[in-house]
């Protein structure tokens, strides 16, 4: 199949498990999980039961290549610290798709782990930083083992990967979480990774719905859309030799902030974008809404049983969605990779 041929991006949760215990993470709260498991469909946990085994991730692979899959970004949970991720990237650079590793970045101070995403050809690793001062990092991306050296670990990690890459392609970029904690101190966020030299910087906003204990606290208001403007203008105009989100990216930030739900005409999702969760549920688009409207109607599917050639064929298809939402601006930034992997 050809290049032109392949049009799906597919954000794949690989793995529950992680390190971290942000209380904002879209998989929930493993205490809380604990004492009362999730049992509807697609609701995410850190609890790893029904995470899928080796054998039958590598069974739904064994066709990509002939798949509409062009790009895989690996994601959890933590995909670097479950030690057979290298033979799921293997199969996909193999069939060549292109692979981005997300991860918290703790993982990047390991040697062995830099080597194996150098040795099987790793396309870009998006790593988590939330701010350039790392009390605050800390604070909202704490470690659960009580480490106070995240922050450290996650900077040392990133510049081991760079100081290794020498003229190999990888890029290496930061996603920071956009909360009204962060808000103010983004600009700097920006500056920091560009003095470290990566090489794309992703401010995205935390999605929240409204009974969550920390809506209040962390999600951005439209009181909060004059400093918004004003951050992302002062991140564009600063010009810091990085790769940002296109220039349409703060327009739907703000619109999203002003509007919990709303139309989207020629919507990707379900077409050019599918979401994978650790059970190997199947999922149009990682929004938690459209998740919902999918689980009533019953027209989810897994990739239990079935390849990616029989689940991702070539569509250049779109449709309309009337559920755009904060989840949803989230993925411009995956839906326009090539700008970043284009970038010298």
């Amino acid at each position: 199949m050809t290049r032109a041929n392949k049009t799906t991006t597919v954000l794949w949760a690989l793995r529950s498990p992680c390190d971290l215990g942000c209380p904002h993470c879209y998989f929930g709260v493993l205490e809380q999980d604990r004492l009362e498991p999730p049992t509807q469909p697609g609701k995410l946990t850190h609890l790893p039961h029904g995470d899928l085994g080796l054998p039958v991730l590598l069974d739904f692979l064994s066709d990509i290549g002939e798949s509409g899959v062009q790009r895989v970004f690996l994601a959890g949970g933590e995909p670097l610290n479950w030690p057979p991720v290298g033979q799921i990237i293997a199969a996909l650079t193999a069939a060549g798709v292109q692979v981005v590793v997300c991860t918290n970045g703790r993982p990047l101070t390991r040697p062995a782990i830099r080597k194996m995403l150098y040795d099987h050809g790793v396309h870009a690793v998006s790593v988590s930083l939330d701010s350039a001062d790392p009390v605050i990092n800390d604070r909202q991306r704490p470690t659960r083992g009580g480490q106070t050296d995240s922050w450290v670990r996650v900077v040392a990690g990133i510049s081991a990967l760079l100081d290794e890459r020498g003229d190999r392609a990888m890029k290496v970029g930061i996603y920071s979480v956009l909360t009204r904690n962060t808000l103010a101190g983004m600009p700097d966020t920006a500056r920091f990774a560009a003095e470290l030299g990566v090489d794309y910087f992703v401010a995205q906003p935390v999605a929240l719905d409204p009974g969550h204990e920390l809506f209040a606290e962390l999600v951005l208001r439209e009181r909060d859309i004059p400093q918004l403007e004003q951050v992302f203008g002062e991140i564009a105009d600063a010009d810091l030799g990085m790769t940002l989100p296109g220039e349409l990216y703060p327009a739907q930030v703000v619109s999203t902030v002003r509007h919990r739900l709303q139309d989207k005409p020629g919507c990707y999702g379900g077409h050019q974008l599918a979401f994978i969760e650790p059970d190997g549920s199947v999922w149009d688009c990682p929004s938690g809404h459209m998740i919902a409207a999918q689980a009533a109607a019953g027209t989810q599917r897994s990739i239990i049983g079935h390849t990616a050639a029989e689940l991702f064929v070539p569509t250049t298809t779109v449709r309309d969605c009337p559920l755009f939402s904060g989840d949803c601006v989230n993925m411009n930034p995956l839906m326009e990779f090539d700008r970043v992997l284009g970038a010298r």
